[in-house]
């Protein structure tokens, strides 16, 4: 009995002192990339204001497991993603996961005027519960789907700038 007692107090004390350290952690994840790209912007809004045109660029989108049932709606491998906002420059979009998990989507076209150059900057941000888990989980955020965006967005690049 002692040792029962003891092991569910050490398992209170040390869930209590990793959810104090989780909530010293960020509740806000944002995770952005952005990339130069040499081509029109009219080409490159093209190939990101609608989701049949990301089935050019962004990886895993041939897939039979991704359907997409209008421009604005697609279910790629369990998450549901909505296009919720278009205008010239921004695309606004939420993902909401299997688990319930909800992300939103900002892809912006930057151009500067006296340059023949447009930046596209492609950010996620996600709000954390206060669960440990969920705030220790979020430190791979930045390394995996930071990688993800930099590979679309190169094959964003090579996509419009061999036109």
């Amino acid at each position: 009995m002692r040792f029962i007692k003891l092991a569910l107090i050490s398992f209170l004390l040390l869930f209590i002192v990793v959810t104090a350290i989780g909530l010293l952690l960020p509740s806000t994840v944002i995770v952005s990339r952005a990339i130069d790209i040499n081509a029109p912007k009219d080409s490159v809004y093209n190939k990101v204001k609608n989701i049949y045109g990301w089935r050019e660029w962004i990886a895993g989108m041939d897939k039979p497991e991704v359907n997409i049932t209008s421009p604005t709606e697609a279910n790629l491998f369990g998450t549901k993603v909505n296009i919720t906002n278009i205008n010239d420059t921004v695309i606004t979009s939420t993902w909401l996961g299997r688990k319930g998990s909800l992300q939103e989507s900002v892809i912006r076209i930057i151009h500067y005027q006296n340059t023949p150059q447009i930046v596209v900057q492609w950010q996620f941000t996600e709000s954390l519960k206060w669960y440990p888990w969920q705030r220790f989980g979020s430190m791979m955020n930045e390394a995996v789907t930071g990688k993800q965006l930099e590979n679309n967005l190169a094959a964003l690049k090579m996509l419009v700038e061999k036109k």
